[in-house]
């Protein structure tokens, strides 16, 4: 259809009429957006089922395995008699040693890089590095502790140790406590400081009195993912010379020890139905103290929270 003019006539509800267009291109949108939601839905709930499955696997042949003699026994080349204590031992030993080193460490490396280091090409630099470092396979960072921590410092750390198997494990996770601790300061507003400032206080004070308790539930939910990746690792213990097969409890830092995932390893990898289904009842352990030592961290977050 054309005008007296020979121009061709606009068609109701074009672009310029809001009318069909608008309403196809917002259809459209919804239509991405149910589907997204869907296939998020769908790959949250796959991963949960597979999830309960295994417990449910592990719990039902691990179970009756539990007793008080499997958690207070020492190892043994019986099945029957086999226990967890050693390894139960070293893991708690190495959580505490780890959350010792890693976590001042994390957090002053975060609020320095956060709140005093100037933006130049050097910090970026750094930034770039942690960022690298948090996906690092955990096995190089054993190769590194086995250089370090045994080889270069072993009249220190006493060789294969609990401390060198400890530093091993904050290097592991120090560069995931200093992402989650600026994160967690990032979030602060600027108002905060600006308003310490004017009051007269110092830089310190203000992080002290007002951005480090603003900041700690943060910090400690990124804490609490660290320590639970750590205590579930295997490769870099096994590479700075945790022990498969232990018949003594550890004593101090210098000590030989063993850990949960280690244990677990070893009797995975016999041939005797019974050291697999200790293994069951090792999982099941480990996933205790993995729910224990998380709850303890979760109510100190929730009681910053509040504070806050």
């Amino acid at each position: 259809m054309a005008t007296k003019s020979g121009a061709p006539a606009r068609q109701k509800g074009g672009p310029e009429g809001g009318g069909p267009v608008f309403r196809s291109s917002m259809s459209a949108r919804h239509t991405l957006d149910w589907v997204f939601t869907a296939l998020v839905f769908a790959a949250t709930m796959i991963g949960l089922v597979v999830l309960a499955v295994l417990l449910v696997d592990v719990a039902r042949d691990g179970l009756p395995r539990l007793s008080w003699e499997f958690i207070t026994n020492f190892s043994s080349s019986t099945p029957e008699r086999t226990g967890i204590y050693p390894a139960l031992l070293g893991s708690l030993w190495l959580l505490g040693l780890t959350a010792v080193v890693s976590v001042p460490l994390g957090v002053g490396a975060a609020i320095y890089l956060e709140e005093y280091a100037r933006d130049n090409w050097l910090t970026r630099l750094i930034e770039v590095n942690i960022s690298n470092l948090a996906g690092v396979p955990s096995i190089i960072y054993g190769l590194l502790g086995l250089g370090i921590f045994v080889n270069l410092l072993g009249s220190v750390t006493g060789g294969q140790s609990l401390i060198s198997g400890a530093l091993t494990l904050s290097l592991l996770i120090l560069p995931v406590i200093i992402i989650a601790t600026r994160e967690a300061f990032r979030t602060i507003p600027n108002a905060v400081r600006e308003g310490g400032y004017a009051l007269g206080a110092t830089r310190w004070e203000v992080i002290r009195s007002h951005l480090l308790p603003m900041a700690l539930p943060g910090a400690l939910t990124g804490t609490i993912l660290a320590l639970s990746r750590a205590i579930g690792e295997t490769a870099p213990l096994i590479v700075v010379g945790a022990a498969t097969y232990i018949t003594f409890a550890p004593e101090g830092p210098q000590s030989s020890y063993s850990a949960l995932p280690i244990q677990i390893y070893n009797w995975v990898s016999q041939p005797q139905e019974g050291f697999q289904v200790a293994a069951a009842a090792g999982i099941v352990v480990l996933m205790l103290v993995l729910l224990l030592t998380n709850s303890v961290a979760i109510a100190l977050r929730n009681r910053y929270q509040r504070r806050g």
